[in-house]
């Protein structure tokens, strides 16, 4: 049997079947690399849609609680601020320098003389105080009680209290045996040389959180006021007497017209001086009451204790990643889309070069 015997190729005709034979390997070895790549590709696009859903997901499920319920946790101030002004029982005024602790040269007479101007002027000024304080109880009713009976033995009265910080609450009237509440306020008005002391006896009711003094000078209303009310007073005076003297009718309208005016102008002006030196003479003082929280005792955790808080927080992560898994569904459904369409187009062009090149 003879052996057929091929015709030999030509050497540009080898070469174009050694690059077609190389170039569909390298074709296959990139189909490989790219199969191989997209499913690092998937592998680590589901690690990170695990991990973005465990850490979004807990914060939606804050958010969607926190839509339901509010709860507001009222803090009180737990330093003690002291704006007492000067002279008070709490900054007590800077002691004077002895005469033989002053620098040689200085003037102690006249020192003094300057000391005693700025007492007296001081003592003839006008003063408005108003005190606020934060005092933590045991019994808010009781409180209230000792706080109203202090006030009224310094010679003062209560304008105002409640007990219970509810809005709409009613008013408390003085009574120990009221309802049992978290919070409660008093204001209470004092003789203005008995704030000090008033505000210092609040250490006897509880504990002191927070207090403030503030004292505004009125002096130049107050005189304003004085002249004002010395001047109506006179005009007043004045056109009395002319209305004695009225010689004719229109004379005594035109009189008794200005003298109407003259004297509302004259009331309001003594109702307001009357306000000015009310509060002057009678310092305000509000007290806001707050139950004191009871000690909590410690109580360490044991083993089951951990195993139940391991466990929560298990269940928890776990409902955390399927809620975030549900709110980044949709994202992936269209990143799923976009990439479909994308891969079609490129096989496609693929597709069709090979086509040419073939």
């Amino acid at each position: 049997m003879t052996t057929p015997t091929l015709p030999p190729l030509p050497a540009d005709r080898m070469d174009a079947i050694e690059a077609a034979v190389f170039g569909r390997i390298a074709d296959e070895r990139e189909r490989t690399r790219r199969r191989r790549r997209g499913i690092w590709t998937g592998a680590g696009a589901a690690a990170a849609v695990v991990v973005v859903a465990a850490f979004v997901g807990p914060s939606l499920t804050a958010t969607s609680g926190s839509s339901g319920s509010s709860t507001v946790v009222g803090a009180e101030s737990q330093g003690l601020t002291d704006q007492y002004s000067s002279g008070s029982a709490l900054n007590p005024p800077v002691a004077p320098i002895a005469p033989g602790e002053q620098a040689a040269g200085s003037s102690s007479s006249s020192g003094a003389a300057a000391g005693d101007a700025a007492a007296r002027d001081a003592a003839t000024r006008d003063i408005v105080a108003t005190g606020s304080s934060t005092v933590e109880v045991d019994d808010i009713a009781a409180a209230i009680d000792a706080i109203g009976s202090a006030a009224t033995g310094a010679g003062g009265y209560v304008e105002s209290s409640q007990l219970g910080g509810a809005i709409g609450a009613v008013p408390y009237e003085g009574s120990a045996t009221g309802p049992a509440a978290s919070s409660g306020w008093i204001t209470v008005r004092v003789p203005a040389a008995a704030l000090t002391s008033t505000m210092d006896g609040l250490r006897q009711v509880g504990v002191i959180t927070a207090t403030t003094v503030n004292r505004s000078d009125v002096t130049e209303q107050t005189v304003d006021l004085r002249a004002r009310v010395a001047a109506g007073e006179a005009s007043v005076a004045r056109l009395t007497e002319l209305m004695a003297k009225a010689g004719s009718v229109s004379d005594l309208i035109t009189a008794e017209s200005a003298l109407a005016e003259r004297q509302a102008q004259l009331d309001s002006d003594r109702q307001v001086l009357q306000s000015v030196e009310s509060q002057v003479a009678m310092s305000s003082l509000s007290v806001q009451l707050v139950e004191r929280s009871p000690a909590v005792a410690a109580d360490p955790a044991g083993f089951g204790d951990g195993l139940g808080a391991g466990w929560n927080g298990l269940v928890a992560t776990l409902n955390g990643i399927v809620i975030g898994l549900g709110f980044l569904l949709p994202w992936i459904a269209v990143a799923a889309v976009v990439l479909a369409v994308t891969w079609g187009v490129r096989r496609a062009l693929r597709r069709g070069r090979e086509a040419r090149e073939g």
